[in-house]
């Protein structure tokens, strides 16, 4: 899910979920949270928020429940509701962009994520081969690498992680390119969670790439159904620059998909895919090439998807923008997409601007092919902007009408969109945490995304936060997390990943 960028950017709103081992972790206590006061309802588990509002980790640690399988590429027990995955970080110093590294899976229930109910994995966890290009321990993982997909149709979601071995050369595309070949491994899921058969550890698989991409691999994986036809796909960018990759489903257990196509174009830049439909009714999932970013804000080709049909075609410019959300924003059935001002800017001198049709706003392309509708974003409080924006989009339908809202990152939280009406999510982390005090302009959380993860058909909304220089200028390394009632006050659960990785298996 990574690709090249000429500075240091924030990441993008898309979490997906992620699944479990027989990790148990006992949690060390949050400590160094202020006296604020936010009045957050405590979640099921026993975690939930402080007495002085701020999130904490939960005293408890129970194994997930095995499910019979589903169809949702999020829900990794197979239990029928969705689960949330955050990536964790192993020391006490969650700015270190050296320190380890490893992703946990919160589960939902029927009445939503249960922070308590949690498995943690590393790379050895996921039978991954080690990385030399790593600067982390030999079992770190990051969430950046990984996504979620039932490549074999079983019923469990699949890890599919990106991981860099040795450099390479290739020069088949009419320069010579120089790279650590990059390469998707599958860790194949099942009922007692990804990476095990019968309870014991497997070693992933390698993904099988066409001959042109294998000599360097490729990067930006992201997962969807291309074709609408119910199975589980893969695309990705060739690192030799040479094409678009997609690998359609159903995959073997040896790796190798069942068709692939390599007639779309290289662009340098990042993918991002419609979701894959929970439910898991067949839903063909557009995919959209976001150009290179040195923080202006940059062009998008939409190649749309058609059931029945390979994606294909030379494209459709849209507007430029950094922030993206696929979603029904009009509440017609169809999927639209939304394209807007991240209010990321250039730090050049004389480039820190962006063009009046631009700047500010957000557009919405409807499904059905008509004009796009364009939205004025929120305003920039004074002094508060930076040249790394305050974040991007998520798709999210907290009231279940069946109609998606674009909720929007801001300086102070997040606004969501939906039609005429625009509501404020907030949530601020402690004054004071690990003995330092907190500037005020970095104490809002940050959305990570929209799910329903109690089954409801309603959304609950996903912020996130933590102290230091690292999330209060891109949003990474988050280690407080609430999971909102809606686009209330109110919070379903709440919990701090403070010691998730303290034990392993």
């Amino acid at each position: 899910m990574g690709s090249v960028r000429l500075k240091r950017m924030k990441p993008r709103t898309a979490f997906p979920a992620i699944a479990v081992t027989a990790v148990c972790v006992v949690l060390a206590p949050l400590t160094g949270c202020g006296s604020d006061t936010a009045g957050r309802k405590p979640s099921p588990s026993g975690g939930g928020a402080s007495a002085s509002g701020v999130p904490r980790a939960p005293t408890e640690s129970r194994a997930p429940v095995s499910g019979k399988g589903a169809k949702d590429p999020d829900d990794i027990n197979g239990d029928g509701f969705t689960d949330l995955v955050v990536p964790v970080s192993v020391g006490d110093d969650p700015d270190d962009p050296g320190g380890d590294q490893r992703v946990a899976v919160v589960y939902g229930s029927a009445k939503g994520l249960d922070p308590a109910t949690r498995t943690v994995y590393g790379r050895q966890d996921l039978g991954l081969p080690a990385s030399p290009q790593s600067r982390a321990g030999a079992d770190s993982v990051t969430k950046e690498a990984l996504v979620t997909a039932d490549l074999d149709g079983d019923g469990f979601p699949d890890f599919v992680t990106s991981v860099a071995g040795e450099d390479a050369t290739d020069d088949t595309s009419g320069g010579q390119i120089t790279a650590s070949r990059t390469v998707p491994y599958v860790t194949w899921g099942g009922p007692a969670g990804p990476g095990t058969k019968s309870g014991a550890k497997s070693e992933a698989t390698e993904v099988r790439l066409p001959q042109s991409v294998t000599k360097l691999g490729v990067q930006s994986v992201v997962r969807g159904d291309f074709d609408g036809d119910g199975h589980h796909d893969l695309a990705a960018l060739a690192y030799n620059q040479s094409s678009l990759v997609l690998l359609y489903g159903p995959f073997t257990r040896a790796g190798a998909p069942t068709r692939t196509d390599t007639g779309l174009p290289w662009q340098e830049g990042d993918l991002v895919a419609d979701d894959i439909d929970p439910s898991g009714t067949p839903r063909a999932t557009s995919l959209l090439l976001h150009g290179l970013s040195d923080g202006e804000q940059s062009g998008n080709i939409l190649y749309s998807a058609r059931r029945g049909t390979p994606l294909a075609g030379k494209g459709k410019e849209l507007r430029l923008g950094n922030a993206h959300a696929f979603g029904d924003f009009d509440g017609d059935g169809q999927r639209d997409v939304a394209i807007g001002d991240d209010r990321s800017r250039n730090d050049e001198p004389g480039s820190d601007t962006e063009a009046p049709e631009v700047n500010g706003s957000l557009a919405v392309y409807p499904g059905s092919g008509g004009a796009p509708v364009t939205h004025r974003l929120p305003e920039v409080p004074k002094k508060l902007s930076t040249y790394y924006g305050p974040g991007g989009f998520a798709a999210a339908d907290p009231d279940g009408d069946g109609r998606d809202g674009v909720l929007v990152a801001t300086y102070e939280g997040a606004t969501l969109i939906d039609g005429d009406r625009r509501t404020a999510v907030l949530r601020q982390g402690p004054a004071k945490a690990d003995g330092k005090k907190t500037p005020a302009k970095w104490r809002h959380a940050r959305h990570a995304g929209a799910a329903d993860f109690d089954g409801d058909g309603k959304d609950e909304l996903v912020l996130n936060w933590a102290s230091g220089t690292v999330f209060g200028l891109y949003g990474e390394n988050p280690t407080h997390w609430w999971i909102t009632d809606g686009t209330t006050s109110r919070d379903r659960a709440s919990f701090a990943t403070t010691g998730f990785g303290a034990e392993t298996s």
